[in-house]
C-alpha cells in the first residue's frame, strides 16, 4: 500500500466506518450496520471500490467474502486531516481548530481542559498567529 492514502468518498468513509467497528463484515453485514438504506449491490460496489484502493482486503467464507479494513481508522483520520489543512486551510492546523471552535461553539471551559490535556501529553502547543491583543 502507498503512503499516500487516496481520498475517499462519502459512500466509501461509511462503509469504512462500519469496517472498522466491527472488525471485519460480509456485504450483508456491512448493509445492516449502515445508517443509510443502500442496494446490496451498491454496497458491494463500494467494497470493490474500497478493495482497488487498498483500503480492504478480503477472504472467501463459503459463497460470501469477508471484508477487512486494512488501514487504520487513526491513519485515515491522520491523512484527512493533513489534506483538510493543506488544501482548505493553507497549511494552518489554527486556523482548522479556529474555524472548529467558532462554528461548533466551543466553550472556553472545554478550550482550557484540552489546553491542560496537551500539556500533560507533552505536546506543547506553538504560538498561535491568533494572539488576541492584549491592551496591558
Amino acid at each position: 500500500m502507498t503512503d499516500d492514502l487516496r481520498a475517499l468518498g462519502e459512500r466509501e468513509l461509511d462503509v469504512m466506518a462500519v469496517l472498522w467497528e466491527l472488525g471485519s463484515g460480509t456485504v450483508t453485514e456491512v448493509l445492516d450496520h449502515l445508517g443509510v438504506p443502500l442496494a446490496y449491490t451498491t454496497v458491494l460496489t463500494v467494497l470493490r471500490n474500497l478493495e482497488a484502493k487498498e483500503y480492504v482486503s478480503r477472504e472467501e467464507e463459503g459463497r460470501a467474502h469477508r471484508y477487512y479494513p486494512r488501514v487504520a481508522q487513526q491513519a485515515a483520520q491522520q491523512n484527512a486531516l493533513s489534506r483538510l489543512v493543506t488544501q482548505f486551510f493553507g497549511g494552518s492546523p489554527e486556523a482548522l481548530i479556529a474555524r472548529l471552535v467558532e462554528q461548533h461553539d466551543v466553550s472556553p471551559e472545554v478550550l482550557a481542559r484540552l489546553a491542560r490535556d496537551l500539556n500533560r501529553s507533552g505536546k506543547r502547543a506553538r504560538p498561535s498567529p491568533y494572539k488576541s491583543e492584549d491592551p496591558a
